[in-house]
């Protein structure tokens, strides 16, 4: 696989250039979607973290725990050693990048609430997806590959939940947050067992799962309770 170089001028005059490069290898889809659902998610940590009134490095380590949480039990639970973001460059700078940006949009409390479970219903999307296919490509099985994308998807959030002092929404009444995952997530498998096409199953299973997430939210859908 080759690489490329991209380089990000962050300063630049005739006294002073600052100039950081990092080493990208081609991404293929799997990589793409992965990064997108880190980036998504570290921008819900970032505006979880302005709802409780985190300085910028609370913000940092809340959006690297929900970008990354649950992705890192995934791996430890299977045995990927090192975990996924450690010695990934591009991990660091995306999340760097996404408390960066989000700063700079001054939102009121509700429009927050609303932006976070939106970004929230795409990157469980994202990552349910993505922990499914890493968890294949480890040789685990389709059942407990299912398993690994529900964690991947929900634990970064519970994480900064428990983080934040609230009732992680993986545990919420009323949220079908795990069974979003679920349903998507059985379906990609579906699609993955009868060799669609990998990219299209992919879009395939992250809209069905946020699409899921949305309307049960919308129409108050819950689980029966205990």
């Amino acid at each position: 696989m080759k690489s490329k170089v991209t380089s990000i001028i962050l300063c630049s005059s005739k006294e002073l250039r600052i100039t950081f490069v990092f080493i990208i290898d081609d991404m293929d889809a799997l990589q793409v979607i992965t990064y997108t659902g880190v980036f998504v998610f570290a921008v819900t940590g970032v505006l979880k973290s302005r709802t409780k009134r985190f300085d910028i490095f609370g913000a940092v380590v809340l959006a690297f725990v929900t970008a990354y949480g649950g992705g890192t039990i995934r791996d430890l639970l299977i045995g990927v050693r090192p975990v996924n973001w450690v010695n990934d460059n591009l991990a660091i700078v995306i999340v760097l990048f996404s408390t960066i940006i989000t700063f700079f949009f001054k939102l009121n409390t509700t429009l927050i609430k609303k932006l976070i479970f939106l970004v929230d219903a795409f990157g469980i999307g994202l990552f349910t997806v993505a922990g499914i296919q890493i968890a294949l490509q480890a040789g685990i099985s389709s059942g407990y590959s299912l398993v690994m994308g529900i964690i991947t998807a929900t634990f970064g959030g519970l994480l900064a939940d428990v983080l934040c002092n609230k009732v992680p929404g993986l545990l919420k009444p009323g949220e079908l947050y795990a069974t979003a995952c679920l349903i998507g997530g059985s379906l990609y498998l579906l699609m993955v067992k009868y060799h669609l096409q990998s990219e299209t199953s992919m879009i395939i299973g992250i809209l069905i799962t946020a699409s899921i997430r949305i309307y049960a939210i919308r129409k108050k859908l819950q689980l029966p309770r205990i």
